[in-house]
């Protein structure tokens, strides 16, 4: 084993480490790791809330045993994944040692890690858009065409991940045109690899079409609720918060493409770069969609600096990665739930400084939202389990609830493998089993619900009780209240069919 093999396998060691370190005790799964986890259990070629490809690693999950241990494992296999693809091009570039170990400490000890500490499309979202671009600076290179039907391949399993990919197609696409790299529109490999990512996504496509485009629903939802609320100068702000340690490698990557000879060739990836971030500042988006750009130029910046830093400047080698490292100490502390919710709501000043504070809602709270988000979970559970387990006729009882996160924690952290929770929310609108009659509902209902006497279900059912409610003063879901609803008098099958059809996005 070379030296260079041999540090490869410590960073992904270190990693795999780390994504398991960065949490502490006190939090639980996040609301949206729920939901991708119930996906497995419904396999489909499209969701309302993402692609496909996210389900099929919960079917492995799923096949694995469905333990905590697994849903951290894949993201965090997506973080190495980028981190190898890094480290093969700083080689691809001609780097040596010091220019393999920054590029790797820079994308070990960056939001990378913390976007990797949550199951959501994100990770294998970087991983594609690196790959991408990997396999466009070997195309450069080599002139091999096998390179552009990489290409397609990572676009078509992008889109399978997250329609976030396009954005970057969209933005280097007019970088190609900009560059003396627009030789590559002659080639006719191009066309015949967008055909293959064309018909690696066609199934989800056909899905899409078949179920009235739920993706156009989901973003007017997503503008109209969270876009809107997004500052664009918030938005650049988090482009240097994201790499706040090694902004300046991204920034010697800049440099790079307009002062070093050998790196001219390459300067479609700058306009790519610039083309996409302002795209996105356009359109108003949040922060972390840009985070998939940034790869990539820690190698081009890793490798120029390495040139840069010759043996007389030995000592900046050393402190480069030291001030990598160092800046990432702040980050660590607000950017991870490495401490407890007590202790943030106690000593709010940096979060409130920093806008990590500020909600979806535009609104600032007690904790970061996802911290929040990864709060009350089992609490909630165990309470639904308390009275699921008091109810005789469990075959006919059906746990309904107002959001995602709360089905799909019930689903993941109750002790009955064969309770059924689900919702009007997202993709769970199709999974209500109708097929059996349903007889006793456990509703779980948000704490602005405005009906706390359920009038609306007095004349359903012929018993109807308030068990409980979430106590957690940090959770999103304090307050959410926990009813039975016991021995329907009318054909509840029938009123949940018509709720689908008025709550259904076509």
């Amino acid at each position: 084993m070379t030296k260079k093999t041999l540090i490869l396998c410590l960073f992904i060691i270190l990693k795999f480490v780390l994504q398991y370190l960065v949490s502490a005790p006190e939090y639980e799964l996040h609301r949206d790791e729920f939901l991708h986890i119930d996906q497995g259990k419904h396999l489909a070629w499209g969701y309302l809330s993402v692609p496909p490809f996210t389900s099929w690693v919960s079917y492995v999950i799923l096949l694995l045993g469905n333990s905590v241990f697994w849903i951290k494992f894949f993201p965090a296999l997506f973080g190495i994944l980028t981190l190898v693809i890094v480290w093969k091009t700083i080689e691809e570039l001609g780097g040596n040692l010091f220019a393999l170990i920054l590029g790797a400490t820079a994308v070990t000890f960056s939001v990378i890690l913390r976007i990797n500490m949550l199951y959501q499309p994100n990770s294998a979202d970087i991983l594609f858009w690196t790959l991408l671009y990997f396999s466009l600076l070997k195309y450069i290179n080599s002139d091999n065409s096998k390179w552009l039907y990489v290409m397609g391949i990572a676009l078509g399993l992008g889109l399978l991940n997250k329609y976030n990919i396009m954005f970057l197609v969209l933005g280097l696409l007019p970088a190609l045109v900009l560059t003396s790299q627009r030789k590559i529109f002659k080639n006719r490999h191009l066309y015949l690899a967008a055909g293959l990512a064309v018909l690696i996504v066609s199934p989800n496509l056909i899905w899409q079409y078949q179920n009235h485009f739920p993706v156009i629903h989901h973003m007017k939802l997503l503008t109209k609720t969270q876009l809107v609320n997004v500052n664009r100068v918030d938005f650049i702000k988090e482009q240097f918060l994201f790499f706040m340690g090694s902004v300046f490698i991204i920034l010697a990557a800049f440099l790079s493409f307009f002062t070093h000879e050998p790196f001219r060739k390459y300067r479609v990836f700058f306009w790519s770069f610039v083309f996409t971030l302002s795209l996105f500042v356009y359109l108003r988006a949040k922060g972390y969609y840009a985070i998939g750009l940034y790869p990539i130029f820690l190698a081009f910046g890793s490798v120029y600096l390495e040139r840069i830093f010759t043996a007389r400047l030995l000592w900046l080698r050393y402190a480069s990665i030291l001030f990598l490292l160092l800046l990432f100490l702040p980050m660590l502390r607000v950017g991870f739930p490495v401490k407890s919710p007590s202790y943030i709501a106690a000593h709010p000043e940096v979060y409130k400084a920093l806008g990590l504070l500020r909600w979806e809602d535009g609104k600032d709270h007690e904790l970061p939202q996802d911290y929040a988000d990864m709060q009350g979970w089992k609490e909630l559970a165990e309470k639904v389990d308390a009275d699921y387990e008091k109810i005789s006729d469990k075959k006919h009882t059906l746990v309904l609830c107002d959001n995602y996160g709360q089905a799909g924690a019930i689903n993941f952290y109750s002790k009955f493998k064969n309770i059924r929770a689900v919702t009007m929310n997202a993709d769970y609108i199709d999974w209500i089993p109708l097929d059996e009659e349903i007889k006793n509902i456990i509703l779980v209902q948000n704490a602005d619900d405005d009906d706390k006497e359920r009038k609306k279900e007095q004349p359903l059912f012929r018993k109807i009780a308030l068990t409980g409610k979430i106590e957690n003063q940090y959770a999103r879901e304090r307050g959410t209240s926990i009813y039975i609803l016991l021995d329907a008098k009318v054909s509840i099958n029938k009123i949940l069919e018509g709720d689908i059809r008025e709550n259904r996005w076509d």
